[in-house]
């Protein structure tokens, strides 16, 4: 006989509600943790130097003779003498750190771009070149969250929100995004060129003139994959640092001589790459614990030297971010086995090879000579065979007795002190033009 199932129905949907129910609380419960989860950041690896002073970076090797004579100019006047950039008209077209590159200064930065490439293409790198901007979703899990608001402009247009990015590693992190990785693939050797995009929100003050610190610039970017398993990241590491090391310094070993037709041409083209590289001065740091961000386990810095200043400054930094980002963009090594308790993840390393308009900056300061600025010998054939770059315009004499000051244009002054009204730089702009902007 058909019994009444109305009291069973009844409990089925409720039942069913309270699943619906608990189902949303585990998926907000889940999205709490997994917010907590990505502000852990990478495990550090345990040669890196514990401390929270990035006075205490240690200083591992350095290399190349550094040139300490008296009254070199720096990089901000020798790009005006040569006449290369005109920050004045970038300034009015873009804002503060805006800069048009002209001339031989456009073929420089082409010359060290291409130069790059084929440097990386000679040890087995593959060149991509990378989209400019990235979805909001893919970006989070490329970088951390102090970078949206300190480094990435914001693109707003039809669709989702995009991000520009700031350096190539993160489109390259995103690449295989989803991807299962074979063994028989790894190790993967990346060669990014992009332009970069940077706020530099937290850089007020710093850099200020000159095409040093500037919110777009070019890159090119190693960017390799390795097994998670023994020691190959690690050897990668130190590769991809070497491979930076070799591209400022003069390196006699690891050529591959080209023979064509004409024999002795070949040995020309071979010799250039045994001995011609950039020859610029520089140090190796490995950075604190304390200031390594949250995917790297460990990460070397090249500072080169700036002869100018008399100091080191960074052009390189190269990172083993070991599984970390990997994990939040689901990129996996091999097939999981059915013996398995958990999915393995692939190691990501990153590391500059060169960020163009810095590396001008240190080559300027020391390739300059009274008249001018010679040309590395490795970039002459990018440049059309030109080896010397003359002064536009002849230096200001040094009073003498006096100490020569720096000409700061009423521009810049306007663009610091615009984000700082009633300060004492705003008040003596206005002391200067006579009124408040």
């Amino acid at each position: 006989a058909k019994q009444d199932a109305t009291e069973t129905i009844a409990k089925t949907e409720e039942i069913k509600q309270k699943i619906a129910v608990k189902d949303t609380e585990v998926k907000d419960a889940w999205a709490v943790l997994k917010s907590k989860l990505e502000k852990i950041g990478n495990l550090v690896h345990d040669s890196a130097p514990i401390s929270d002073d990035e006075a205490n970076n240690a200083v591992i090797r350095t290399w190349g003779e550094k040139r300490s004579e008296p009254k070199l100019k720096n990089h901000v006047d020798l790009v005006e003498l040569l006449g290369i950039a005109d920050t004045k008209k970038g300034a009015d077209v873009a804002g503060g750190r805006g800069f048009y590159l002209k001339g031989d200064g456009v073929r420089l930065n082409q010359a060290l771009i291409n130069f790059g490439l084929d440097f990386l293409e000679k040890r087995g790198y593959t060149a991509l070149q990378t989209p400019f901007f990235m979805r909001k979703d893919v970006m989070a899990k490329c970088a951390q969250l102090a970078q949206f608001d300190e480094e990435l402009y914001k693109v707003t247009g039809e669709g989702d929100d995009k991000y520009l990015i700031a350096t190539a590693e993160q489109p390259l992190c995103a690449y295989h995004v989803d991807d299962w990785i074979q063994p028989s693939e790894l190790p993967i050797r990346y060669a990014g060129f992009s332009s970069c995009f940077r706020k530099e929100a937290g850089s007020h003050g710093r850099d200020t003139l000159g095409i040093f610190r500037v919110h777009q610039f070019e890159k090119v970017e190693q960017f390799c994959i390795t097994s998670p398993n023994g020691n190959d990241s690690w050897d990668m590491h130190e590769e991809m640092l070497k491979n930076s090391e070799e591209f400022y310094q003069e390196d006699s070993l690891n050529v591959d001589f080209i023979w064509t037709s004409e024999p002795n041409q070949a040995s020309f083209i071979g010799y250039q790459w045994a001995v011609l590289v950039l020859k610029l001065p520089y140090q190796i740091v490995a950075i604190v614990s304390g200031a390594l961000n949250d995917a790297a386990a460990k990460k070397y810095d090249l500072e080169a030297w700036f002869p100018a200043s008399q100091t080191y400054r960074e052009l390189v930094s190269c990172s083993n971010c070991t599984d970390y980002q990997s994990r939040r963009l689901e990129i996996r090594y091999g097939q999981k086995k059915n013996n398995e308790q958990a999915k393995q993840y692939v190691h990501l390393l990153n590391s500059t090879l060169t960020a163009t308009e810095r590396t001008m900056c240190c080559i300027l300061e020391t390739y300059q000579k009274e008249d001018g600025v010679e040309i590395p010998e490795v970039l002459q054939p990018y440049m059309g065979g030109k080896s010397f770059l003359p002064f536009k315009t002849k230096p200001a004499p040094e009073a003498k007795g006096k100490k020569s000051k720096a000409y700061i244009p009423l521009n810049y002054l306007w663009y610091i002190a615009k984000d700082k009204p009633n300060s004492r730089l705003d008040t003596t702009f206005r002391g200067v033009v006579g009124t408040r902007r």
